[in-house]
């Protein structure tokens, strides 16, 4: 029988040359769940391969049976078109087989060439550790990124984009043929990205195989040469990416069409409810002012580093302004602290859920309820009993998929642990809810849900702030989107012709 992936090689959607790494009919089977199920993809030197699947699809379990962490229960893994199996590993190692993860473990306290060169260090002729080896070849790798890092300087001393480069080095060190990108730029700014771009098209020049995994669809038509699209543990499509409308991709991906993604729903727009008048900061923003209506999303884009975040944790008291005034319905308010926020009806769910808007070690329950401890005590004690019933509420509202609301919160899906911080804030009843990357790190299936439920929200009369960096989100969602640049308002747009050209005109300065 004829897999997707042979029938697309058949007809020529992907250019025939030899492969240097082939998958064929791998499946993955645990108690009750089929991660994968008979998956072919291969990979080729010089291209980039981009791997699309929603969370759950298969991706991370293919890349683990790729670095031997698993080993398939069904088919074969080939290698220039010979046989090869990884017992652990060190074999897919050693068959030149690399990963660069989002979260790689480096060591702070250890120097670069330390990090590069950790467990497998070259020895001198007496067994010892060859420290100018190390430092050489550590100078030479770095080099060929196009960097100059020096290898004795401790890890702790650069930034989250210099720690990718080391990681790259790492990976390289081992004379890597094939190299797995396992959400690289998830950390970093638009700047880093082109010139972590500019170090992949220098693998794909020395023929590397790469495969690249993102959600991020800009970045995947921007760098990749070929895809393959997972759904339920199944490669559902390939071929060659810039031959394939992103429409297609996401209808493989989700079975659904690409405006089922962003399924906005006109909402009736009400009177204004908050008004942010002359807002400043020493060093992060000045003279914004726009105002926020009921039922209204107010898209906020911007460039990272162009105050987004900064003004919008100012609005709910994380940080103080320097001057400007908050009105809500029509009101002075002053807001001194998150409390205070909070006590007026203003929310935040922040951009980093995990650091900053969960207790990962507790259950979902308590994490539901933390912003609602006066509702949920009685005489001044906690009672579970209330806390359930409250998070049960908005748990069931929100379609939240978990085994038991006991269980840590920690364990959920990152489109789940989401809906658990926009519950807990929708608990204390709020006027205005501010959304910062409301869908960061989630695959797509989860997005259109938790876009729905924005929909839903601003349909009910709740004002809503959205900051997003992908301009799809912010054309699909927003009623009005207002753009910053380098802390300052660069302008409001209205929703009716709005065009990306436009807003990234705006966020460059490029008008």
């Amino acid at each position: 029988m004829m897999t997707v992936q042979s029938a697309k090689l058949a007809a020529g959607a992907i250019p025939a040359g030899e492969s240097i790494l082939e998958m064929r009919g791998i499946s993955q089977i645990f108690p009750g769940v089929k991660a994968l199920d008979r998956v072919d993809i291969a990979l080729y030197p010089g291209k980039v391969t981009a791997l699309i699947g929603e969370n759950g699809a298969g991706k991370s379990t293919l890349v683990k049976i790729l670095t031997g962490i698993y080993r398939p229960n069904e088919g074969e893994i080939l290698i220039d078109g010979k046989p090869t199996t990884f017992a652990n590993a060190q074999d897919a190692i050693d068959a030149g087989v690399t990963a660069i993860h989002q979260e790689t473990v480096l060591f702070d306290e250890l120097t670069v060439g330390e990090n590069i060169f950790l467990g497998h260090a070259p020895r001198t002729r007496f067994g010892l550790i060859d420290w100018r080896t190390i430092n050489d070849r550590s100078r030479a790798l770095m080099k060929a990124l196009e960097s100059d890092i020096d290898p004795t300087t401790k890890l702790k001393d650069f930034s989250i984009a210099q720690r990718h480069l080391v990681a790259i080095a790492r990976a390289l060190s081992v004379d890597a043929r094939i190299v797995i990108m396992d959400e690289p730029t998830a950390a970093l700014s638009r700047k880093e990205i082109d010139d972590l771009f500019r170090i992949v098209e220098g693998l794909k020049r020395q023929g590397k195989a790469i495969l690249f995994i993102s959600h991020k669809f800009d970045e995947l038509y921007e760098i990749a040469d070929n895809y393959a699209v997972f759904r339920d543990g199944r490669m559902v499509g390939s071929g060659v990416l810039k031959d394939t409308p992103q429409d297609e991709i996401v209808r493989m991906m989700v079975g659904r069409d690409v405006h089922e993604v962003f399924p906005k729903t006109e909402a009736v727009i009400g009177a204004p409810v908050l008004s942010v008048v002359g807002y400043s900061h020493e060093t992060e923003f000045r003279d914004i002012s726009f105002t926020l209506s009921k039922g209204e999303i107010l898209g906020v884009y911007g460039l990272i580093g162009a105050g987004r975040s900064e003004l919008c944790q100012s609005i709910f008291g994380i940080n103080r302004p320097k001057s400007g005034r908050l009105e809500l319905e029509g009101r002075e308010i002053a807001i001194r602290n998150t409390s205070d926020a909070i006590t007026a009806g203003i929310v935040y769910v922040p951009e980093e859920r995990g650091r900053h808007g969960l207790a990962l070690e507790l259950p979902i329950y308590q994490n539901i309820s933390l912003p609602s401890l006066i509702r949920t005590s009685v005489a001044g004690f906690l009672k579970a009993t209330n806390e359930l019933k409250l998070a049960r509420r908005f748990a069931e509202r929100l379609d939240l998929r978990a085994a038991a609301l006991s269980v840590p919160v920690g364990t959920l899906s990152g489109g789940n642990q989401q809906k658990v911080v926009i519950g807990k804030w929708l608990a204390t009843s709020p006027k205005v809810i501010i959304l910062d990357e409301p869908t960061k790190g989630i695959d797509i299936g989860s997005k259109a849900a938790v876009h729905a439920f924005i929909s839903e929200l601003a349909g009910e009369g709740l004002s809503i702030i959205m900051i997003s960096s992908e301009l799809p989100e912010i054309l699909g969602m927003s009623d009005r989107v207002m753009v910053m640049r380098e802390g300052l308002q660069a302008g409001i747009f209205e929703r009716e012709g709005l065009t990306a050209e436009t807003l990234v005109r705006a966020a460059t300065g490029n008008a």
